[in-house]
């Protein structure tokens, strides 16, 4: 139990909370404990000199409704997010592989801003912002500090951290570890904690200091005039194609970041290791970035890669030992939803609600096991979302669908209980438990499904957009996350999501087996409670219906017909 706090001096070697790490993860779990627990002393240790780049710093720079609503709303930041960085125009997808017009091809994304926003982040502006706020609030933040060794007490006693700053080796003592060292990841080396999973995929990245704007590559009116406002380049842009996809994300400092992330298996990395690697390899699969790029040599900023970027953890938390793991230092899934800012906030609200279970004399060790089961059990939950799934990217019949089926599990479910702050609540969890776990056995069933559906699609690729601000179910779900909710409310919301995922897998399996009778939708279908659902209002986009019903590119589909092809399936 934390009996009294320290005062944050710089003498100070008796610390509650010593965060080894200040990037984004320790440094806004530090402006998290600061503001639950304002007389918690909390000392970070970051290996860098601030103030760091701005630019080429750090990947993870495109956040998603979770992670920009933990550093706007829970954090306080909305100003600086508001006028330092740039507002997201969502995600939008290019089915361009060896395609140079991109008015050619379909085109996946929202004509105008969804309501709940997020948000593209320079990560050497936000963390030199960061930085700044926790010194305000009475962080004690040393840079250029390096760890030497840490002595983790297994009796409850405090932890030894050496480290040495500006030529001198420094020890101090905390009630509490927490490890924020991203890949280093001490303590989970320390304590061989690492679990790699099956998702074998690599990733390499480069920032440019200038913009690139998709619109200048098209001459075409009515392509430029889809959307409202006319700047694609502020979304966080997927150029897909068969086991890949490369992201453009704009930066507020004016450079934008390109990264290509590929399945081991399908698109080597050697082949894409080095800068002039990778362009040879966009001249070959994205030619018109590779011609955006080729005319930007000279502007190039760094270049970086990844081998094999996913992976999981043991243990996150230890309730008994007093320690915690929290971003890459325990574990990562997959940066093509931008999950990483998530699994941060996620963390941290768990790491923050364990010090105040300490503060206040709880049964410490209890919440954290129970958080850690938390923890894992959504990184369980979306990573099916993910393995195997890279060979389906380049298809535009069914990947258009997959990301809707996507969104709608990650607003439906995931944002639903951290908007909320159902995460922490263990009695609200345990009601939903059965549910949660009813809803993953539905994911991975779905997941498998589409998979075998892109197996025998057509890979149709018409020049269309397929527009999600025209989907009024989908964007009231996305408008719904800020809503107010009490218990009742909470529950009535969580039945009305599940019950919209029932009814989109129905739909998604009415949509793929008319076209392709001999489709097994048995693990799907064994799952829903009721096949009539079909019958509700159309949710996939009108030409995914009619494409599978008549091969058209427009159009609607009856609910009966649905129906029937639903019931045909068992």
């Amino acid at each position: 139990m934390i009996q009294t706090a320290h005062a944050p001096d710089a003498t100070s070697t008796q610390h509650d909370a010593v965060v080894l790490g200040g990037g984004l993860a320790g440094l806004s779990l530090a402006l998290q404990l600061k503001q639950r627990l304002p007389a918690v002393n909390v000392l970070v240790l970051e290996r860098r000199a601030h103030p760091v780049p701005v630019a080429a710093h750090k990947v993870g720079e495109s956040t998603v409704e979770i992670g920009a609503h933990y550093f706007s709303t829970v954090l306080g930041l909305k100003e600086h997010l508001q006028h330092k960085q740039l507002k997201k125009f969502g995600f939008r997808f290019f089915f361009s592989d060896r395609e140079r017009q991109l008015a050619a091809v379909t085109e996946l994304g929202a004509s105008t801003f969804l309501p709940t926003p997020a948000y593209q982040l320079d990560r050497g502006i936000f963390e030199n912002a960061l930085a700044r706020f926790a010194h305000e609030r009475g962080v004690r933040f040393l840079d250029r500090a390096l760890v030497r060794d840490f002595t983790l007490r297994e009796d409850g006693g405090a932890h030894a951290v050496t480290y040495e700053h500006e030529g001198s080796t420094h020890n101090v003592k905390a009630r509490w570890l927490v490890d924020a060292t991203g890949r280093a990841g001490l303590i989970k080396r320390r304590r061989h904690l690492a679990v790699p999973n099956e998702h074998d995929a690599n990733a390499v990245w480069f920032r440019i200091a200038s913009r690139i704007d998709v619109d200048d590559w098209s001459d075409d009116e009515s392509w430029l005039e889809r959307c409202d406002p006319p700047h694609r380049w502020l979304s966080t842009i997927h150029l897909v194609g068969d086991g890949y996809w490369v992201w453009l994300i704009p930066l507020a400092s004016g450079s934008h970041s390109v990264g290509i992330v590929a399945d081991a298996g399908l698109h080597p990395l050697d082949g894409m290791n080095t800068f002039n690697k990778a362009m040879k390899w966009l001249e070959r699969h994205q030619p018109r970035l590779y011609d955006a790029l080729d005319a930007k040599r000279g502007e190039l900023q760094d270049f970086a890669f990844f081998r094999n970027f996913s992976y999981g953890c043991k243990q996150v938390f230890s309730g008994a030992e007093h320690w915690a793991l929290t971003g890459e230092a325990g574990l990562f899934l997959d940066p093509f939803y931008s999950p990483g800012s998530d699994f941060i906030a996620i963390g941290n609200t768990f790491i923050t609600e364990l010090i105040h279970h300490d503060v206040d004399g709880g049964p410490v060790a209890m919440y954290a096991d129970v958080y850690q089961k938390i923890y894992l059990s959504l990184y369980e939950y979306m990573l099916p979302i993910y393995v195997g799934q890279y060979k389906l990217f380049g298809d535009a019949e069914v990947m258009p669908v997959k990301v809707l089926w996507d969104y709608t599990f990650y607003w439906g479910v995931m944002c639903q209980l951290f908007f909320h702050n159902r995460l922490i609540d263990i009695i609200a969890m345990g009601r939903l438990q059965k549910e949660l776990a009813h809803t993953h056995d539905l994911n991975v069933a779905m997941q498998l499904f589409l998979r075998a559906w892109s197996n025998v699609s057509k890979r149709r690729n018409p020049p269309q957009m397929l527009d999600q601000a025209k989907l009024g179910w989908f964007a009231e779900l996305n408008r719904g996350l800020t809503d107010k909710l009490n218990d009742a409310a909470f529950r009535a919301r969580m039945d009305e999501t599940l019950a919209q995922l029932e009814a989109l897998a129905a739909q998604i399996v009415a949509a793929a087996t008319r076209e392709h009778p001999a489709l097994d939708a048995s693990s799907v279908l064994s799952l829903l409670k009721d096949t009539s659902q079909t019958n509700s209002a159309l949710m996939l986009f009108a030409s995914t219906a009619s494409t599978s019903k008549a091969g058209s590119n427009h159009g609607a589909v009856d609910g009966d017909d649905l129906s029937r092809n639903v019931a045909g399936a068992f």
